[in-house]
């Protein structure tokens, strides 16, 4: 299938606002690259370089309406003018074999790795999940997916059983299981997410200790940690669902939220979870928190 990418120049301080922004207009994926063959040498710890001149390139299905994208980027600027902007077709070839080339093994935290097809784990003795790009699911490259997995290489789940609520390629779901986890259900509303989680399963050894499906067709008693990286609005709306989902005492992680959201996302699970802020990166944060006992 043919895909549209729209590639916007732009400078470090506003490349990843226009990333957020690519991805609420409906981008199946938004990379940056460098605008101007700069080199950037060994950042300090923790830090996220950009170039001086940098590229965000989103991927869109051809027959997104880029008008309207273009419109929406500009009232969320403001008075700011769209950077200069250019429109190019793309088929699937083209577009994986261009990702694949600035994908690169990662780590998240102590002992937690990403690596993709052709590269040897850098540390063979470590956890590593091996995982390819996809066109519609996580890769662990965007800070919401990066903080959750942080959070689990600190918090392995040894022995328990977890819930991934919104899937998308089981990055967090395998990760769990290869922390220890005895079993994971992965739901997600997107048929395809499932197949995508599926296929990384079975590449991960993991597919015994996992099962992937719609959340009509959750059946499980309550577990010990829930994991949900999606967005405010919905996490809203799931709160009560999530109290039910969850054993009293066990933990739960909320990522996909702006930190100018994360007030309104604690004050819905208040009744039941105690939540505070676990980690904040860019403009996102991740929550995480406890079930509350006898509620």
């Amino acid at each position: 299938m043919p895909w549209l990418q729209l590639e916007l120049e732009t400078t470090p301080e506003d490349a990843e606002r226009l990333s957020d922004l690519l991805h609420e207009s409906g981008a199946a994926a938004v990379t940056l690259q460098d605008a101007a063959d700069q080199p950037l040498y060994e950042p300090p710890q923790g830090a996220t370089p950009l170039w001086r001149s940098t590229r965000v390139i989103g991927l869109f299905d051809s027959d997104a309406d880029i008008p309207a994208v273009l419109g929406h980027l500009q009232r969320q600027l403001g008075d700011t003018p769209l950077p200069d902007w250019h429109l190019n077709p793309l088929e699937d070839r083209d577009w994986i074999r261009a990702w694949m080339d600035d994908f690169k093994p990662m780590r998240f935290g102590k002992q937690l790795w990403i690596c993709p097809s052709g590269y040897t784990p850098p540390q063979p003795d470590a956890v590593n999940i091996l995982l390819d790009p996809g066109l519609a699911f996580g890769s662990g490259t965007h800070p919401t997916t990066a903080m959750c997995l942080r959070w689990l290489d600190a918090h392995p789940p040894r022995e328990k059983e977890v819930v991934d609520y919104g899937c998308g390629s089981g990055i967090l779901a395998i990760a769990a299981c290869l922390l220890g986890a005895r079993h994971v259900h992965a739901v997600d509303t997107d048929p395809q997410a499932l197949i995508a989680t599926c296929d990384n399963a079975e590449k991960n050894r993991v597919q015994n200790r996992l099962d992937a499906c719609l959340p009509g067709d959750l059946d499980t008693p309550p577990v010990a940690l829930l994991l949900a990286n999606i967005l405010a609005e919905p996490l809203m709306e799931l709160a009560p669902a999530f109290a039910h989902l969850l054993e009293p005492g066990g933990r739960i992680v909320l990522s996909g939220i702006l930190h100018t959201q994360a007030d309104a996302v604690m004050q819905h699970y208040a009744a039941d979870f105690t939540l505070q802020i676990h980690r904040r990166e860019e403009e996102w944060v991740c929550l995480a928190g406890k079930r509350k006992s006898g509620n």
